[in-house]
């Protein structure tokens, strides 16, 4: 009887250690879902932006192999951390062209987002990181929330399950947030 690709990433995810073999194993298994979710995060940048779909799954993988260990329990752990990386490399990228830029007019690095519900609404991908960190300071798990719903795209149940809470918890918490982040970005704080 064959092990599901699901079932074998969650026995592969225990203990792994980035430098071990199976940390290739995790890769090819994750690697095409990564793919349409780093997909759907740059359909979201402005036209023309320069970093692609599989550049950015394999930077946030470097990114991940980078770590000295991942203490992950779950799938839905592991998207969340991976999320992370996928947010910190779009950060990265945004820095890098407003660096080379030196000021004057600045080619922002957008992202489009339904945190308002409104899915033509353009944030910029260094606002919504300083307004994360900012939620993750207030409330971790709400912060933890919007990377996972937002940067990795799971559907609230997923996203309920990786934090270990109940779907109407994290319906609840979702909300909130997506209030918070709302008010922070358009700077009423």
């Amino acid at each position: 009887m064959a092990i599901s690709p699901r079932r074998n990433l969650t026995e592969l995810l225990r203990g792994l250690d980035p430098a071990s073999p199976r940390f290739g194993e995790v890769y090819a298994i994750v690697y095409d879902e990564l793919r349409v979710l780093a997909d759907q995060q740059l359909r979201r940048e402005r036209a023309g932006h320069t970093l692609q779909p599989t550049a950015l799954v394999h930077e946030a993988f470097l990114k991940l192999a980078d770590t000295a260990t991942l203490d992950l329990e779950s799938r839905g752990h592991f998207f969340g951390i991976a999320a992370r990386a996928m947010r910190q490399v779009l950060v990265d990228h945004a820095r890098q062209k407003q660096a080379a830029k030196r000021g004057g007019n600045l080619d922002r690095v957008t992202l489009t987002t339904s945190i308002e519900g409104q899915p033509d609404h353009a944030t910029d991908v260094l606002d919504l990181h300083t307004a994360l960190e900012k939620l993750a300071t207030e409330d971790e798990p709400l912060a933890r929330l919007v990377e996972l719903r937002f940067f990795t795209g799971l559907t609230l149940d997923e996203a309920a399950d990786a934090l270990g809470v109940s779907r109407r918890k994290a319906a609840k918490d979702w909300s909130v947030a997506r209030l918070w982040l709302r008010r922070e970005l358009e700077g009423g704080g």
